[in-house]
């Protein structure tokens, strides 16, 4: 239920109780399962289970290699951190075929990343290696340490710092 000054709320369907489909297609089943279970798995949890469908199964690896195994199939899209949204786009790009001469920009793509994932960077890598250009946003050092190009900007930045006087903190 959308209000229109206050944050939405939601309540299971009394029909359905959230499965958010009617009794006629609850009961189509794959392997024991119906479409809402299905689609209450994680990325990694569904990339076991649908493992003999080979267009799910390439899907749900891409996810996982960009660090999204954790978020559940289901998921809207309303609820998903400006990261998670980019990282699923990255994935979509991922899988397009590789034309290369392409521009990605990304503003902090490993925002909430454990430090140990380096799926992503693999990923962002394998971009370039097809013969794009990759243009991040990033404030992570480990990050910024695999750039074959770093452009330090703003106050702080750089020997000098970036585009600013560290005597006077004006423009130059």
């Amino acid at each position: 239920m959308e209000l229109l000054f206050l944050p939405g709320t939601y309540a299971p369907c009394p029909t359905c109780q959230g499965a958010r489909y009617n009794a006629e297609t609850l009961e189509v089943t794959y392997r024991g399962k119906n479409i809402a279970e299905v689609l209450g798995l994680s990325v990694d949890a569904a990339a076991t289970f649908l493992s003999g469908v080979p267009a799910a199964s390439r899907s749900l690896e891409t996810l996982r290699e960009v660090g999204l195994g954790y978020l559940q199939l289901g998921q809207p899209a309303t609820e998903l951190s400006g990261g998670e949204a980019q990282r699923i786009k990255l994935a979509t790009e991922l899988q397009r075929a590789r034309r290369g001469h392409a521009l990605y920009l990304l503003d902090e793509p490993t925002a909430g990343l454990h430090p140990s994932d380096i799926a992503l960077l693999r990923q962002l890598h394998r971009l370039v290696d097809a013969g794009n250009t990759v243009v991040l946003v990033e404030h992570d050092l480990d990050t910024i340490a695999t750039a074959d190009w770093v452009i330090d900007l703003g106050p702080g930045g750089g020997d000098a710092g970036g585009g600013w006087s560290r005597q006077d903190r004006r423009p130059r």
